[in-house]
């Protein structure tokens, strides 16, 4: 994928893949399994530096619609 403003920190590319991890915090949340961290990861395809952005669940269809235009 591409888009006009990003380009990679490390190799100035600007050709990227965007994923989503989940993660657990928290001493509840960790008792009882629960993926209660939300992270979107947006990867350069050549060098492979990823960046990670801590989102609620709401706002990661905002930055997805951001890095896809």
């Amino acid at each position: 994928m591409k888009h006009e403003n990003w380009n990679c920190l490390r190799c100035r590319n600007d050709e990227f893949e965007i994923d989503q991890m989940r993660a657990t915090g928290g001493l509840f949340a960790k008792l009882f399994d629960v993926q209660n961290k939300h992270f979107m990861t947006v990867s350069c395809e050549r060098c492979g530096h990823t960046e990670m952005y801590r989102v609620s669940t709401s706002s990661i269809s905002d930055i997805f619609d951001f890095f896809t235009q």
